[in-house]
């Protein structure tokens, strides 16, 4: 895949998307987007690609779906990458007494938000899988994930979109070096996670 000049790309999820991007004067925060927008301006400066950070902490997939209007349709990007799923599931977890997100309503949802961006933009859709919660490929949170990863994958499928295998990367790394730190509580990434993300993100837009 290639941008064009003055692409506009939209990246939208949750905290980990957001990563810093309120307390950030160019609004990208310190995350992977920061790292695919410094990359794209090495790499590609020519294209002078637009790199808009969307992320919002603590969303799951019905928040998406509140702000899609605004944050998406409104905006009419050349391309649009979407990182959700983690919250869906950890708030199974940390907030059992909320309504919460199961596998069948997320594809309900993330299959309406794309069939929507379809019709009502021109976007190149992009779908990246969710990483992990903990380090621990067996931990409960890992487990509840798997059929929220099958969905991605699906609706990238369903949808002619590119999927960025971000859950394969992690569980790589994290079988290649048992107790690296790759989340500084399960979810949110230290460096090593950012640079793995981003790396991960360039690594199969180039290839696709």
């Amino acid at each position: 895949m290639q941008f064009k000049e003055n692409d506009t790309i939209i990246f939208i999820g949750d905290s980990i998307t957001e990563d810093g991007r309120f307390e950030d004067s160019e609004g990208l925060g310190q995350g992977y987007v920061r790292l695919l927008h410094d990359y794209f301006m090495v790499t590609q400066p020519e294209l002078k690609v637009n790199v808009v950070n969307k992320g919002v902490g603590g969303n799951r997939v019905t928040d998406l779906e509140a702000r899609w209007q605004t944050d998406v349709i409104d905006e009419q990007p050349d391309w649009l990458s979407v990182s959700i799923g983690i919250n869906d599931v950890w708030r199974q977890l940390d907030s059992p007494e909320l309504a919460q997100v199961y596998p069948e309503d997320f594809e309900i949802i993330y299959r309406k938000l794309l069939k929507e961006t379809r019709e009502k933009t021109q976007a190149r859709l992009i779908l990246m899988e969710a990483t992990v919660i903990d380090e621990d490929l067996t931990s409960e949170g890992n487990q509840r994930l798997i059929p929220y990863h099958d969905i991605v994958r699906k609706l990238a499928k369903e949808f002619d979109a590119l999927l960025i295998p971000e859950n394969v990367s992690f569980q790589k790394v994290i079988k290649a070096q048992p107790g690296k730190p790759l989340t500084t509580d399960g979810v949110h990434m230290t460096s090593i996670g950012r640079m793995l993300m981003a790396m991960t993100w360039a690594k199969a837009f180039a290839e696709a």
